[in-house]
């Protein structure tokens, strides 16, 4: 398939939305931006649907009438968009980097679907992309956004549990179709990308950058060819542990515990929880429990509101992602797997997409 180079040149800034809205570019008609993202960036006040893009006409042309937004035929084209200011990447992991490299080099704010690449050598060289042109490049973990673990910190911090000894976490999933797009190594499939690094982000954020991984081990299911389980110990340079646990053909588990000296706190429904669902913190202590019942959040909406506010400063923190990273390649290398992530082919744009669209990858200059 052949693409055009995307533009290397400095973009002017577009024009903002409405009432100084971010206006957003959807790349791709993926099942997940279909359900959650378009719903949360219309909900959010500080953002606008510009346009949706697709290789496919029809499903452009069928999503953007639900936004009355515009249809675009082709990522090249709506990288072109001068009204478009920032563009959002739920494509195959393995499309990531091509694709948001391009966009940024056309002067656009990203917001990508996790994780941003499976190479922390890719992901280092778009965090400093981003950071030399003054522009925002955001990883969706959705769940960092939610109140709920500001309110676990806090109970952290007090003192409650006494002194932090372990966390354990643990995101899995029920099998999906055999034609899912996590089960394709050239795409990026695999558990350790789809749900490992859920409960390893959540390590990232109770434990901090020192985490380093002592041992893992990741599982390959009958018949598949990416890994589909895994778990990983890691420690902090304090002698704290965490378990990770992760799986995709697995009994749903969405999950994590913080061991103190003193108790323990437990959330449940940790790492996904639906919009209306109010989420309830357990403290374990002195031979009971109490419960701590939150109000509903929707952590798409906030993660997008967090998103406008990193546009509107002219960049965004990327010290989670990277770190994140460097220990996901750790797990991987620590379970055998070798560096580099899983092989990814050349020939990425021949493979669908999550709703069966096909992706074409840009060839992007590389300096």
């Amino acid at each position: 398939m052949s693409v055009t180079t995307p533009s290397t040149g400095s973009a002017t800034a577009p024009p903002s939305g409405t009432h100084g809205a971010v206006r957003i570019g959807v790349m791709g008609c993926a099942d997940f931006a279909f359900r959650r993202m378009l719903p949360a960036f219309a909900a959010c006040r500080a953002t606008e649907i510009a346009a949706v893009a697709s290789r496919d006409p029809r499903k452009a042309a069928r999503l953007a009438a639900r936004y009355d937004c515009r249809p675009v035929h082709g990522y090249e084209h709506l990288l072109a968009l001068d009204d478009v200011q920032a563009v959002y990447v739920p494509l195959p992991v393995a499309l990531h980097a091509p694709w948001v490299e391009a966009a940024l080099r056309a002067g656009k704010h990203v917001l990508a679907e996790k994780p941003l690449t499976t190479d922390p050598r890719q992901t280092e060289h778009l965090l400093t992309l981003a950071r030399d042109r003054g522009l925002a490049l955001m990883e969706n973990v959705l769940f960092v956004h939610h109140p709920g673990h500001t309110r676990v910190r806090e109970l952290l911090d007090s003192g409650l549990i006494g002194q932090l000894r372990a966390f354990h976490g643990a995101f899995t999933t029920p099998p999906r179709p055999a034609t899912d797009i996590r089960y394709a190594p050239e795409l990026g499939g695999g558990a350790l990308w789809d749900v490992g690094v859920h409960p390893l982000r959540a390590a990232l954020h109770f434990l901090g950058p020192g985490l380093r991984v002592v041992g893992a081990c990741l599982g390959q299911g009958p018949g598949r060819t990416v890994d589909t389980s895994g778990a990983a110990l890691l420690r902090t340079d304090t002698g704290v542990a965490a378990h990770i646990t992760f799986g995709m053909e697995h009994a749903y588990r969405s999950a994590y515990e913080l061991w103190g000296s003193e108790g323990r706190i437990t959330v449940d429904r940790a790492f996904t929880p639906p919009p209306d669902h109010g989420p309830v913190v357990t403290v374990h202590r002195d031979g009971g429990s109490e419960d701590v019942s939150l109000e509903p959040c929707d952590q798409a909406v906030r993660a997008v509101a967090a998103f406008a506010r990193a546009v509107a400063a002219g960049g965004a923190p990327g010290e989670g992602t990277a770190v994140q990273a460097r220990l996901a390649e750790a797990v991987r290398v620590a379970a055998g797997y070798g560096r580099g992530g899983m092989a990814v082919a050349e020939a990425v744009g021949t493979r669908a997409g999550a709703t069966g669209e096909r992706a074409a990858r840009p060839s992007v200059m590389s300096g």
